[in-house]
């Protein structure tokens, strides 16, 4: 509790739109770069891998999240 170092969050939202009465967000794993699409509804939520056109996961390089803020 006390004289513990906070970790950093292991999940970024890089985007987030509001759809109804539920939301969508892009969130990336900082650890590995993996996106996921995460959508958020009354009740209910869903978390996949985000995949582009061709069907492989979307990963963000770590080293351009580090660089962000």
């Amino acid at each position: 509790m006390f004289g513990k170092e906070k970790k950093p969050k292991r999940f970024r939202i890089i985007m987030e739109e509001g759809m109804g009465l539920g939301a969508v967000r892009i969130l990336v794993d900082t650890e590995t770069g993996v996106n996921y699409l995460n959508t958020l509804g009354e009740g209910n939520s869903g978390l996949t891998p985000l995949l582009d056109e061709n069907g492989k996961i979307v990963i963000t390089p770590v080293s351009e999240l580090e660089t962000e803020k």
